[in-house]
């Protein structure tokens, strides 16, 4: 047995680690934390302090029992999980639940997975720091009284099921008030001039442009007149030196932001990869707010670009972190070798790395230098002139490896980049064109997974650590949803003046097209306005930002976290309490006008199965009308005439093929319903505009698609794509096609083969079945599992041989067995819906213990 037991949280983490120790270490992981506050009860005594009632979950006492029977081996432990507050509270909870003891306890901190790194760490262990644990407590107990209080009023006020949390709701509230900003937008219309010169040799061209927009469209066309006879001439010609610097080196917020920009990733695959990429040894710690590099990171970029560039390439920079509430020292995120340009692994991986690498390495490089031309055209006829930009490179530097990428991005701001001709001052030009084009105003533009990521960090609100889950949870949720919307037709104006005339024309072109953008959907508006309306301290920027000041300030033993939760939480719960005692339900209701045909009003709110329309009240004598919302629609934005047209729905039309044909819209979206069978519309298709001709079209390409290709046993084999990739149906199963085969042309031994191993697989995925009780033990890809509902359980150690269940022990379990099994992990699985409730207070206490608080513990070690 190893004299050294070492602990990380990660196995991947522990594999790279122990390859570097010899063989007086054991390495394991914790996978994550090995406890947490129990559920079903809030597990905070308000009146105690906020003293934490913890509970280890099912499926970490197994590895709680190894980590026990090895700490008690070993000679030492090493607690080595990250260097942040979520790390030094996952070594906190290790001590605590292990039974860990201080003279045989090191904690160590290193923020890249090298051997030198590792080693260094073993040289210089320290004591587990309380107040970084005290901080994650801070946040994770008062993020679970806003959560536990919340959540109910919510349930009760505006719907069940629903939930709320302080940094998410305001993250809510961020692109709730920015959807808003771009309904309310008006947009202003302006015409803009731009002009293409010869300067007489061949090829030569200037474009140009005027500096100043005309707002009617007359003094744009009468612009154009006065030039059909003017001669032009170079006035002023100013040539200067430009530079441009790189930027920082990455941390979570900016290496988020670009990495959506430039490869496409959300934020929480970024962080994936990121880990992935950490615990292998490619990276530092990906969780910082630091722009800083180590002088041995430093000395490596330095050699690294004179090797690779040059001398002239490599200029040593610093960098000041610029966010108010940076915590740990941390490095900013770099390659942990210089000299590695890219890595293998998958391609995710690969690209994110490079980006890594790029960023880094060019933070250490030259700035680009660069000459800018300014041209000033004098025009005859009038008293304005046009400008013509251009600028040449003149070095590289930086730009070499690495662009930084904008949110702000605007194919036509890039068509100013120019590279001009040699021009003199005086030079006469010569016109080819001038056009004036109607241009309109911008709204404000929705976030981005990454946009957001930077507001959120500018004000100050979350932590590295937040940010990927706080943008998953709001979309989990249902509050927000991220995806494309196709844009709009508009028309505008254009005014050409060419070869001596001037002609007008109307164009169209396509404008509030969103790619990735995330928006509000209906619930997640009322929501909001609830929180905005009942609880604006949850909802408020500044105080969202000062709370997470507060944490700092415990992190830096500043402040004690009971009594910054003391000054929380007791106008907090005042106010949940009244407002659940005098707080109107909430469904976002807008009066929209009145039915001109019932004479009674129109309503549009959200109901319990999502957005709808009414017309009429509940205390009318007839009850009232209901139609659903398309997705396209929302409760904010929709018209009274839009919501009339939904009353239309369904509507039937004629007969086909002997059988009924109508068009409604139900909870999954348009359809065309054919007899018995639902049919649904094509994506972004109006079912209002389905005519009989349409519909036929529909129902004929649902009877193509429907069409056995092919039979088996004597039975049809059907084709078809879903959620998961292209399938075969035969016999009722569902057989995925793997991209080995040619889905467009199967052959009928592809068929079989592909029916053949499914048969077999779903023969030897059973071991027992209850169906009666909706309970199975089945055989999965990491295992053998128990299938209680939709529920996927584990099983555990055999408690008679502490081992793994053999095939023979599960063939042998009884119905009976299986429920206690279940019950392990599911206290309440066989309760009353009644009972439910008390069931799972009175099981989660019976299975916790109330820890102190660990200031109370630093108190006393003091």
């Amino acid at each position: 047995m190893a004299k050294n037991l070492l602990i990380v949280e990660s196995p991947a983490k522990a594999k790279t680690i122990e390859g570097y120790l010899g063989k007086d270490f054991l390495v394991k992981s914790s996978y994550g934390h090995i406890r947490d506050l129990v559920k079903g009860d809030m597990g905070i005594d308000t009146e105690n302090n906020f003293a934490q009632t913890y509970e280890v979950p099912a499926d970490k006492k197994q590895v709680v029992a190894e980590l026990k029977k090895l700490a008690k081996e070993a000679e030492m432990v090493w607690l080595a999980s990250d260097e942040d507050r979520e790390g030094e509270a996952i070594s906190w909870h290790l001590f605590e639940t292990l039974g860990l003891k201080e003279n045989k306890t090191k904690r160590i901190v290193f923020h890249e997975i090298t051997k030198p790194a590792i080693l260094k760490a073993i040289e210089s262990p320290r004591t587990i720091d309380y107040n970084l644990v005290n901080a994650q407590q801070a946040r994770r107990v008062l993020d679970r009284l806003v959560g536990f209080e919340l959540s109910p009023v919510l349930w009760k006020k505006v719907k069940p099921s629903l939930s709320a949390g302080r940094v998410q709701s305001v993250a809510v509230r961020l692109i709730v008030d920015r959807e808003r900003e771009v309904n309310k937008f008006n947009a202003a219309a302006a015409f803009k001039i731009s002009a293409k010169f010869s300067t007489g040799t061949a090829r030569e061209t200037v474009k140009a442009e005027l500096p100043q927009r005309f707002e009617k469209e007359n003094d744009a066309e009468k612009f154009l007149q006065d030039n059909i006879k003017a001669t032009y001439k170079i006035s002023s010609l100013e040539t200067k030196p430009a530079k441009r610097n790189p930027a920082a080196p990455f941390t979570t917020s900016t290496l988020q932001q670009e990495a959506s920009r430039k490869l496409g990733f959300s934020v929480s695959r970024t962080m994936q990869v990121a880990q992935r990429l950490y615990e292998s040894g490619k990276i530092t710690y990906m969780r910082t707010d630091s722009v800083n590099l180590s002088e041995t990171a430093l000395t490596a970029a330095a050699n690294e670009i004179n090797s690779a560039y040059g001398s002239k390439y490599h200029q040593p920079r610093t960098y000041k972190t610029k966010s108010a509430g940076a915590q740990e020292a941390h490095e900013a995120i770099r390659p942990t070798y210089f000299d590695q340009h890219t890595v293998t692994g998958d391609g995710s991986e690969q690209r994110l790395y490079e980006l890594i690498w790029k960023r880094a390495i060019a933070s250490q490089m030259s700035e680009a230098q660069f000459e800018k031309t300014t041209a000033h055209i004098a025009i005859s006829t009038r008293p304005e002139y046009l400008v013509a930009e251009g600028e040449v490179m003149k070095f590289d530097g930086f730009l070499k490896v690495y662009l930084e990428s904008s949110d702000d991005d605007e194919n036509d701001e890039q068509e100013n980049e120019n590279i001009l001709p040699p021009l003199a001052k005086g030079q006469d030009l010569q016109l080819t064109v001038m056009q004036a084009i109607e241009r309109f105003s911008r709204p404000p533009a929705r976030y981005t997974e990454a946009s957001l990521v930077k507001k959120l960090e500018e004000l100050g609100i979350g932590r590295p650590s937040t940010y990927a889950p706080t943008i998953s949870t709001i979309q989990n949720r249902g509050y927000v949803v991220k995806e494309d919307r196709d844009g709009r037709s508009r028309s505008f104006g254009s005014i050409l003046l060419e070869e001596g005339k001037v002609s007008k024309s109307i164009k169209t072109e396509i404008t509030g097209a969103e790619k990735a953008k995330l928006f509000p959907t209906d619930i997640g508006e009322v929501v909001n306005d609830f929180l905005v309306e009942h609880f604006t301290g949850i909802v408020d920027f500044n105080f969202t930002a000062k709370v997470e000041k507060e944490f700092d300030e415990i992190a830096q033993g500043l402040q004690n976290w009971t009594t910054m939760l003391h000054a929380f939480y007791k106008p907090f719960h005042k106010e949940v309490e009244v407002t659940t005692e005098t707080a109107d339900r909430a469904n976002g209701e807008r009066l929209l006008g009145i039915d001109p045909v019932s004479g009674k009003n129109v309503y549009a709110k959200v109901g319990k199965f999502g957005p709808l329309v009414q017309i009429g009240q509940n205390d009318d004598e007839e009850k009232p009308k209901y139609a659903s919302l398309m997705k396209s629609q929302s409760v904010g934005t929709v018209t009274l005439e839009d919501a009339l047209e939904q009353f239309r729905l369904p509507f039937q039309l004629e007969d086909y093929q002997e059988k009924e044909v109508s068009v409604g819209v139900g909870r999954f979206g348009p359809y065309v319903k054919w007899g018995e069978a639902f049919i649904s519309v094509p994506k972004n298709e109006d079912p209002l505009t389905i005519d009989y001709a349409r519909a036929k079209e529909i129902i004929d390409e649902k009877i193509t698609a429907d069409a056995p290709v092919a039979h088996y046993q004597g039975l049809p084999v059907t084709k078809g794509t879903g959620r998961f990739g292209p399938f075969i149906k035969w016999n009722e199963l569902f057989i995925n096609v793997p991209k080995a085969y040619n889905f467009d042309f199967l052959s009928d031994s592809d068929i079989a083969e592909l029916i053949a191993k499914k048969v077999e697989k779903e023969a030897n995925r059973y071991i027992q079945q209850w169906p009666e009780e909706k309970i199975a033990l089945e055989n999965g890809r990491w295992g053998p599992f128990i299938r209680f509902g939709k529920d996927m359980l584990k099983l555990g150690r055999n408690p008679v041989t502490n081992e793994k269940y053999t095939p023979e022990d599960l063939s042998l379990l009884t119905l009976e067995e299986v429920k206690k099994l279940i019950v392990e992990q599911v206290p309440n699985a066989f309760e009353p819906k009644t009972k439910k409730k008390a069931a799972v207070k009175k099981t989660a206490t019976a299975k916790t213990t109330v820890k102190k608080a660990p200031a109370k513990k630093a108190a006393a070690k003091k």
